[in-house]
């Protein structure tokens, strides 16, 4: 029997030799598996519970009423760049109501090349992106729930809205040397329907953050955090308007 057990030993040493499996490789292997498992672990318990399931529903109700209210103002704005838009196109010297002087001038603006980047004003494609947000707005006060495949395609068009926003902004402040009221706004109210977007987002898992990056958004939202941030923000875009033209609105 004991040759017999040295054979079949010996046997299992051939055959881990001729297929060359590295047993503390695979050691190894299970250890590194255990460790992610227990990161996973960690983070499922660092997270509060009551944030794996999805927000109630008057959290997103109030959120969809901030954008609703902040996708108005800005439809009101874009509509009336649209109508001052094609005022310009008959009536190159026309005087418009938001020209006030040399440097708060939305004439000068609305003749820059970047006014109609598409070839068309952008004021119509805020007035589009605008309706789609009231639209979704909307919907969510009464209470649907979008698929995530549909909000993660909404954030991510909407993000590129926001870019084009503000950087019509820096073109205003650095390029054109002068700013356009109805600009500015519409600039605010996209900042604050993205915030409201990038909110729902987080809260409901539609934008998929590593680790415990995930848990931590998720309670810097559901505790308000994020509206320091945003509130941080318009104060920024308030405090260059000031520094560089506020001598002129007054």
């Amino acid at each position: 029997m004991g040759e017999r057990d040295d054979a079949g030993d010996a046997a299992v040493t051939d055959v881990d030799g001729a297929t060359g499996v590295d047993v503390g490789s695979a050691d190894d292997l299970d250890d590194g598996l255990d460790e992610s498992l227990d990161e996973g672990l960690d983070d499922l318990v660092d997270d509060d519970p009551d944030l794996l399931a999805p927000p109630p529903p008057a959290w997103r109700r109030r959120t969809a009423i901030e954008m609703a209210v902040s996708g108005v103002i800005g439809l009101i704005a874009s509509f009336v760049l649209s109508v001052e838009a094609l005022t310009l196109a008959g009536d190159s010297d026309a005087n418009l109501s938001c020209s006030i002087n040399e440097k708060i001038n939305c004439a000068t603006v609305a003749k820059h090349w970047a006014a109609t980047l598409l070839g068309f004003p952008n004021a119509y494609l805020g007035i589009a992106a605008e309706a789609v947000v009231l639209t979704v707005a909307v919907a969510l006060i009464g209470g649907v729930v979008f698929p995530r495949w549909f909000m993660r395609i909404a954030f991510g068009v909407y993000t590129l809205g926001l870019v084009f926003a503000w950087w019509l902004f820096f073109m205003s402040y650095f390029v054109i040397g002068a700013l356009c009221p109805w600009c500015l706004l519409i600039t605010a109210t996209t900042t604050l329907v993205w915030a409201g977007l990038t909110r729902i987002s987080v809260r409901e898992r539609v934008v998929g953050l590593p680790g415990r990056a995930g848990p931590w958004a998720r309670r810097f939202v559901a505790d308000g955090n994020d509206w320091f941030v945003t509130v941080a923000v318009l104060v920024v875009l308030a405090g260059l308007v000031m520094v560089k033209y506020g001598y002129t609105l007054f």
